[in-house]
């Protein structure tokens, strides 16, 4: 059993949909579209931005350091 959370890797689905493989070892999909709210996530609604995300950090970032706790991006996701 893992104590924190972590996001191991994220592919692109299509949309902002992510597919996300988390430390323990479960593979879910989140939709981000309605959690990209405030001035930091701005930028990242250009779908084109959007897919530019890496995982550092332990979750899901994107090139003006905007993040989501792996947490989160877990409670509003579904098994794959």
């Amino acid at each position: 059993m893992t104590d924190f959370l972590e996001i191991i890797k994220a592919e692109y689905l299509d949309g902002y949909r992510l597919l996300l493989y988390f430390n323990n070892g479960e593979v879910r999909i989140a939709d981000l579209e309605s959690s990209l709210v405030g001035e930091i996530f701005e930028p990242i609604k250009d779908i084109n931005i959007f897919k530019q995300f890496t995982v550092k950090f332990a979750t899901v970032t994107w090139q003006n350091e905007a993040d989501l706790a792996p947490e989160y991006l877990y409670d509003i996701s579904v098994a794959a």
